[in-house]
């Protein structure tokens, strides 16, 4: 069961249960990714609420690398989640919930 106070969720991606969490070596992967200059550039990116598929993509792909699984931002683009679109945004939600909200 996924940890909220160490920012993990849980969810069906690509047909199996898996752990995602942003952990710090995460949070700078998507700093560089996003060309932001710190946690609170990022935030505010995300707070947005204007995420590209491919941005999706490399939220989902950072959580799970941070969970300590071994996949590529390919691997989860070719990786399907219930409800199509709207699922993607809900797991991406999920996991920047978790990370950036005060418990």
């Amino acid at each position: 069961m996924a940890n909220k106070y160490r920012g993990e969720i849980d969810a069906d991606i690509g047909g199996k249960q898996r752990r995602l969490v942003l952990t710090l070596g995460a949070l700078a992967e998507l700093e560089a990714a996003f060309g932001a200059t710190d946690l609170s550039a990022l935030a505010e990116r995300f707070g947005t609420g204007r995420l590209s598929a491919r941005d999706l993509t490399r939220i989902i792909a950072a959580g799970l690398r941070g969970a300590g699984e071994p996949v590529t931002d390919d691997d989860v683009a070719a990786m399907a989640i219930d409800g199509g679109a709207a699922g993607y945004v809900r797991v991406a939600a999920a996991l920047i919930t978790a990370t950036f909200e005060a418990t």
